[in-house]
């Protein structure tokens, strides 16, 4: 029996050395998948310098041009799942200065780009999204009507489609992904540092049938294929009417033209470059008749394709000033002396009914 009594202790004994390779293993892949992420975070952070930082701020606080939204705001990344982040910078919201950014779009992310970029967003909230309620909505939506125009309608507008004060909550592509507990989480805890309230003193019918009255501010069919479109000119074709004489520009702080002056010196065949300063995709879907595209986060690899010889460049874009504001500086700072921004963006040129340019789209 006493040559017996160790073998308990043997088994165990083998049974850990067993098990040690296993756990080392464990610990090899956790180490792999720490620096993976780690590699992904500094590859979306440059992606997030280059492309989203004029809008968003370099330190992801928002507000930094209009009214785009504080990607690191803890309460915005507690309710985005990673699909909603991936989709909202994909494909944007087309008719606000969001561009849609992917390469299917016309835009100039690939998905491992897009990746990496919401791999650095959530880096910054350093914690997974809430386990939002998803259960069915059933809220009184004619008592949400009411409170909607009471309480909501002030900063997000009558149909939801924003204002001076906030972001529209009824854009297309917004309601094609947002989900019911990420408009209700919203709506019960607010955005902390910013104008989103919280309304806690919501019942959860009331706020049921808010959630549900934002999703009838737009009729949404789904997302409608994207077109392909042919590549735009080079900058080599840049100069309208080059046989034009030069436009006489007054400039407002000695850096602004009125877009009324710019449709004149159109009208009259004057010599000049008109430069879209906003990503390539929305070039694609309307700009003004002869301007090229001339993304901000492009500016080293296009200005040397300028002419020096003074033809007067304006830049316009939708924000309506940060993007084309940035590509003057940026040529000025290059001895581009006749640079102007377009005033109030491509947004007032369009409710003045000026002419628009759509790109060549590809017949399929």
């Amino acid at each position: 029996m006493n040559r017996l009594a160790p073998r308990p202790f043997l088994m165990l004994l083998a049974a850990l050395f067993a098990l040690a390779p296993l756990q080392g293993c464990r610990r090899v892949r956790a180490r792999l998948h720490r620096r993976t992420v780690r590699a992904e975070v500094r590859r979306g952070h440059r992606v997030y310098d280059r492309y989203c930082a004029l809008c968003h701020g370099r330190d992801l606080k928002g507000y930094a041009a209009d009214h785009a939204n504080a990607l690191g705001n803890r309460d915005f990344l507690a309710v985005a799942s990673d699909q909603f982040l991936r989709d909202a910078i994909a494909n944007g919201r087309p008719g606000t200065p969001m561009s849609p950014w992917s390469t299917s779009a016309g835009g100039p992310l690939d998905a491992k780009q897009i990746d990496d970029l919401v791999a650095f967003l959530r880096s910054r909230g350093r914690y997974r999204p809430e386990r939002l309620d998803e259960t069915p909505l059933t809220g009184d939506l004619e008592s949400a009507r009411a409170v909607w125009a009471q309480r909501c309608q002030t900063c997000h507008g009558e149909r939801g489609q924003g204002s001076e004060r906030a972001t529209s909550v009824s854009h297309p592509n917004f309601l094609r992904v947002v989900t019911p507990g990420f408009l209700r989480a919203t709506i019960r805890h607010g955005r902390a540092g910013t104008q989103m309230q919280g309304f806690g003193d919501l019942s959860p019918q009331t706020v049921d049938g808010l959630v549900a009255h934002i999703h009838t501010l737009s009729f949404n069919p789904g997302p409608p294929p994207e077109p392909e479109f042919e590549p735009p000119p080079t900058l080599e074709h840049a100069v309208i009417h080059p046989e034009g004489r030069a436009p006489s520009f007054t400039l407002r702080e000695g850096r602004f033209v009125p877009a009324d002056q710019v449709m004149r010196a159109l009208a009259d065949g004057r010599r000049m470059i008109i430069l879209d300063a906003r990503a390539t995709s929305d070039w694609n879907r309307g700009h003004i008749p002869g301007a090229l595209p001339f993304p901000f986060y492009n500016i080293e690899e296009m200005a040397d394709r300028l002419p020096r010889d003074g033809t007067w460049i304006i830049a316009y874009c939708a924000c309506p000033h940060a993007a084309s504001g940035h590509v003057v500086d940026e040529l000025r700072q290059r001895g581009f002396r006749h640079t102007a921004v377009l005033d109030e963006g491509i947004s007032y040129w369009t409710t003045r009914h000026y002419p628009m340019a759509q790109a060549v789209q590809v017949t399929p």
